[in-house]
């Protein structure tokens, strides 16, 4: 397949620069994956599309502070380290800015943090950074000093607020510097509504990376080279799956990323999944389809973008597309802090509970 098959025009108005005022109160687009079909809503109306049985798939985890501000020493020139992965406690794997002037070595004192510092220990063949920070308690430090790591396409500075918005309420496990945004829209009242009309909720752990912004640069889809991300499925997730098959229900992801991890663990002839932990680079495009996800909660995504072609392989590329269009002639709100869309089986979607 070509990129450029999954490609659309978006209006730059519509990249949502806040999110909404309430997590509820986003718009829902739900899309029937078979006919095309589609209805808007409202993100408190998902358990009326919801029944006994299903189970959610949620990703818990926990979008780190991963931006820092510090000054050499002693020069005392501005830098900026933006984390990506803990190689060990202390040592961290980074972005450094400003990078050509920055040698193993240096010292750069944390703003925001008196007495801590992070020495650069090396430099990798791709441009980033390793550092060593002066004691292991790097998250907390993160906690007192870190920036919270808005994506690109949201152009303006962090704020407090952006501390609790940027993060699911369900957020268990440090690990990411972006947020899986299918799980911003849920409240814990939301959650309970679900619990009570008898849906289940189970994790997984994916930890996303800068990579989830990466663009496609080739023109062949199948010559895409795809990012690694960590993950974890627990042993009692793999259970809750299992159990969902045996008594009939649908295991809907909520987010790419639980998708990404449900099925790099999928055993293809039960539709079930193992339990594991690992890296993974799976790559999901159509005509693939999920082995173990019946249906798909998630934001809108970027044009040409892997996330795109993931949830093409939910129904088919010109009815995501279709829908897609339609979200913008509706005026819906795009990408992180953006509204969302449920993707559906055609009889399912029709079973709307009142």
């Amino acid at each position: 397949m070509n990129v450029s098959d999954f490609d659309y025009d978006l209006p730059a108005d519509l990249i949502a620069q806040h999110p909404a005022a309430r997590r509820e109160l986003s718009r829902m687009l739900v899309l029937r994956q078979g006919s095309g079909g589609r209805q808007a809503a409202l993100f408190q109306d998902l358990p009326g599309y919801l029944r006994p049985g299903d189970l959610l798939v949620l990703n818990d985890t926990r979008v780190i502070a991963a931006r820092l501000f510090g000054h050499r020493d002693p020069s005392g020139g501005r830098v900026e380290a933006f984390l990506l992965e803990a190689v060990s406690p202390r040592r961290w794997h980074c972005l450094l800015r400003p990078g050509r002037r920055l040698r193993p070595g240096d010292r750069v004192a944390v703003e925001g943090a008196p007495g801590r510092a992070f020495v650069v220990a090396a430099r990798r063949e791709d441009g980033t950074f390793e550092i060593d920070f002066d004691d292991a308690d790097v998250i907390d430090l993160l906690d007192q000093a870190g920036h919270v790591p808005l994506p690109p396409y949201i152009h303006r500075q962090a704020s407090a607020a952006d501390r609790e918005r940027y993060q699911t309420v369900y957020a268990a496990r440090p690990g990411a510097v972006a947020a899986p945004t299918a799980g911003l829209h849920f409240t814990p009242e939301i959650l309970q509504r679900l619990r009570d009309l008898g849906v289940r909720t189970a994790a997984v752990t994916l930890h996303v990376g800068p990579g989830t912004f990466k663009p496609v640069q080739c023109e062949r889809v199948e010559d895409h080279v795809m990012h690694e991300e960590a993950y974890e499925l627990p042993p009692e997730t793999a259970e809750a799956v299992r159990e969902t098959r045996r008594c009939g229900g649908r295991v809907i992801a909520v987010g790419t990323t639980s998708v990404r991890t449900l099925e790099t663990c999928a055993e293809p002839d039960s539709r079930t999944v193992l339990p594991g932990r690992g890296q993974t680079r799976i790559f999901l495009y159509p005509p693939r389809r999920p082995v173990v996800c019946d249906g798909l909660l998630t934001n809108f995504h970027l044009p040409r973008s892997t996330l795109l072609m993931l949830v093409s392989c939910f129904s088919t590329v010109e009815h995501v597309l279709a829908a897609y269009r339609w979200a913008v002639e509706e005026r819906f709100r795009f990408y992180s802090y953006g509204d969302c869309m449920l993707l559906l089986p055609d009889e399912d979607a029709d079973r709307r509970r009142p």
